[in-house]
């Protein structure tokens, strides 16, 4: 994949309970992370996703590759963006970082799925997200003509 430039991170504080018997972050850990990632960049890029019970995006496919281990003490955070908006759904890539070495950790590819909570059934991306998301991220080529 082409070099992504992040416009979203958010630090995370490791705790004890999130490393294993290796004395390493926990695979299942990182998941948690990459939610914490989301949140943020929902309530700072589109609040009224987090915010809603009525209306959002569920996760549709959730693809990670472990990279290199993280350990205690490391700086770490979660970059996130949009790569891709289709009619009904869009894609987000995430990275764990080193902070301090820049090191990528951990690699995450997520497609997510308007949703109305209401009728569970899936829903068209929102033209107030799609806008919202491609005025952040500052490309225009985030929207997709068929669905992902």
């Amino acid at each position: 994949m082409e070099r992504l430039k992040f416009k979203h991170t958010v630090p995370i504080q490791l705790r004890f309970n999130d490393f294993d018997t290796l004395g390493h972050v926990n695979n299942s850990v990182y998941f948690s992370f990459y939610d914490l990632g989301k949140t943020s960049y929902f309530s700072e890029v589109m609040p009224e996703i987090v915010s809603s019970k009525d209306v959002g995006a569920v996760i549709a496919n959730i693809q990670v590759s472990f990279l290199l281990p993280v350990y205690p003490n490391e700086n770490v955070a979660v970059q996130t963006t949009v790569v891709e908006i289709g009619n009904k759904s869009f894609k987000l890539f995430q990275q764990l970082i080193d902070v301090d070495t820049n090191e990528v950790k951990c690699i995450c590819q997520t497609v997510m799925v308007g949703f109305d909570a209401k009728t569970k059934a899936t829903k068209s991306i929102p033209d107030k997200w799609r806008k919202a998301m491609t005025d952040f991220e500052g490309r225009g080529d985030l929207s997709k003509v068929s669905e992902l």
